[in-house]
């Protein structure tokens, strides 16, 4: 089966603040800002925490998917994500460290819990953090339309 394509993502300055975004995603509206410590206002998560509460939801999603599929009875998943970025250890080179806290409610064996946690790290979220990105980034020709 081929995947449907995402729908598109489009990000708007709002002027409430310097950094205020409003976010688009289908019929999806959020906002997007950086912390007051930054210089924003904290109208709304920043930019690693969307990325974070993406990771932190494709992999509850996953979860619940592998308990389904395989009859488990897990009732509940919840997720806390931290970001910082660390030294890696076998350089000087400053890398994205992602720590996710799985918590697991339901009737399950010890083994049950493990092999979840594994799962967990082969969500797709997960291995696109793994693994290197390429971003490309073209400049429009013209303005906006109203059909983007």
């Amino acid at each position: 089966m081929i995947a449907p394509r995402n729908r598109a993502v489009i990000v708007d300055e709002i002027g409430e603040g310097p950094y205020a975004q409003l976010v688009t995603v289908g019929h999806h509206v959020m906002r997007a800002d950086e912390v007051e410590a930054v210089g924003g206002r904290d109208t709304g998560p920043s930019p690693y925490e969307l990325l974070m509460a993406g990771l932190g939801a494709r992999t509850a999603m996953t979860l619940r998917m592998y308990a389904a599929r395989h009859g488990w009875p897990l009732e509940k998943t919840s997720v806390g994500l931290r970001h910082e970025r660390i030294t890696a250890a076998d350089s000087e080179v400053k890398i994205d460290q992602f720590e996710r806290i799985i918590h697991l409610h339901g009737d399950l064996t010890d083994e049950q819990r493990t092999h979840l946690l594994e799962i967990a790290n082969r969500c797709p979220v997960s291995q696109t953090l793994q693994r290197s990105s390429v971003v490309v980034s073209l400049l429009a020709e013209g303005p906006l339309s109203a059909d983007r």
